[in-house]
């Protein structure tokens, strides 16, 4: 017996707006197509706002790692900082990566948790924003998300297990349909990793959408067979902005004669440098220090208008965006330039998200927080 109507949410990393159009990406297949102003920030800030319908400023999300002295669960590892010399074997990318695995595992941690290039004497200092799986039950603590809701809702549901790759999730995703689902998110991740090395080699980006064609095709077959309606909705969290250039602000902060942890905290993403003011002098001399670079310091009315501001500052009392392509090297999240960067202005002509799907988008969809509540609407139908 088939189900009248099966919906099929497909979450692809870094699809956007821009190759989206230049690709002709399944125009056929899915005609209803949207521009979507991305969630200011990156993957750690996207990915919960997907899964709650809420913003940084709400469910607390924005970097990875932000100054919290008081809180910061890894003031033992600072002990061991003198290991971690720039020409150490144990600072390595792969090592820190087996160390962040073991680190995972000592803490508990279950959500996405990776040292990157944090300097390792810093880390008495930050604390981890994603410390719970944020795609199971109570994986946002008070907040609900997609698992919580549609568990109440009792919808025979299928959320994807992040961890996997692509391949196998379309896999678990099919079996889920063989099971009987009718909800189904479907996440995939690794369109990003091959924007963030080939953002300009047009062929590799063809071959790449090309494979995640034919799989979608794979897919939206297999569900046909088990309802007579299939609902077919990719979404996307962001683009990618290609490289222009790189700055050194943390070298330049470094020597401008404030003490780290006494005068100022700061935590360097990708795109942003984010500040944290311990007195009046750190503010006026990092100020005037910022001028030299390219980008601007975020007023209150863009943290609103990015869903990022809170009182608390817990994001930092300053943030600091480049322009679209210059990338912070290095960064606490790299020692190298990556060719693609998200995380830039959401204004920017490739930080734009999607969404493409076979049936009519509601006109209120416009943000990537609205994602949220058209899937609960798309399942309450059901």
């Amino acid at each position: 017996m088939k189900h009248k109507t099966i919906e099929i949410f497909l979450f692809i990393d870094a699809l956007g707006w821009k190759i989206v159009n230049d690709h002709k990406f399944l125009t056929e297949l899915l005609p209803e197509r949207r521009k979507i102003n991305m969630q200011f920030g990156y993957s750690s800030s996207a990915i919960p706002t997907i899964l709650s319908g809420k913003t940084p400023a709400e469910h607390g999300h924005l970097g990875l790692f932000r100054f919290a002295p008081d809180a910061s669960p890894f003031k033992f590892i600072s002990r061991l900082a003198w290991l971690f010399k720039p020409e150490s074997f144990w600072n390595r990318g792969r090592v820190r990566h087996h160390l962040s695995k073991l680190l995972k595992k000592i803490y508990g941690f279950t959500g996405y948790f990776q040292l990157y290039r944090m300097p390792v004497w810093k880390f008495k200092y930050v604390d981890y924003c994603e410390k719970r799986d944020l795609f199971v039950s109570g994986g946002m603590e008070n907040i609900a998300n997609l698992h919580d809701v549609l568990s109440k809702k009792e919808v025979d549901f299928h959320i994807s297990d992040w961890h996997l790759s692509d391949e196998k999730n379309y896999i678990a995703a099919e079996k889920a349909i063989e099971e009987g689902k009718n909800f189904l998110f479907v996440y995939t991740a690794s369109f990003d990793g091959v924007l963030h090395d080939k953002i300009s080699d047009v062929p590799a980006i063809t071959a790449k959408l090309d494979e995640i064609r034919r799989q979608i095709e794979h897919l939206y077959r297999k569900a046909e067979e088990y309802a007579e309606n299939v609902h077919f909705t990719i979404i996307s969290d962001h683009g990618m902005t290609p490289l222009a250039g790189s700055v050194d602000v943390m070298k330049a902060v470094e020597k401008c004669g404030l003490v780290f942890g006494k005068d100022y905290g700061a935590c360097y993403d990708s795109t942003m440098a984010r500040f944290y003011y311990l007195n009046e002098k750190a503010e006026a001399v990092i100020s005037a220090l910022m001028a030299d670079f390219p980008g601007h310091f975020l007023s209150k009315d863009e943290e609103i208008k990015y869903g990022i501001y809170r009182a608390d500052r817990i994001f930092g009392d300053a943030i600091f965006l480049l322009d679209a392509g210059i990338q912070i090297v290095p960064s606490d999240m790299g020692a190298k330039p990556l060719n693609g960067m998200h995380g830039f202005a959401p204004e920017d002509e490739h930080s734009f998200a999607v969404m493409l799907s076979n049936s009519p988008l509601p006109k209120k969809v416009e943000n990537v927080a609205d994602y949220f509540n058209f899937m609960i609407e798309s399942a309450d139908k059901l």
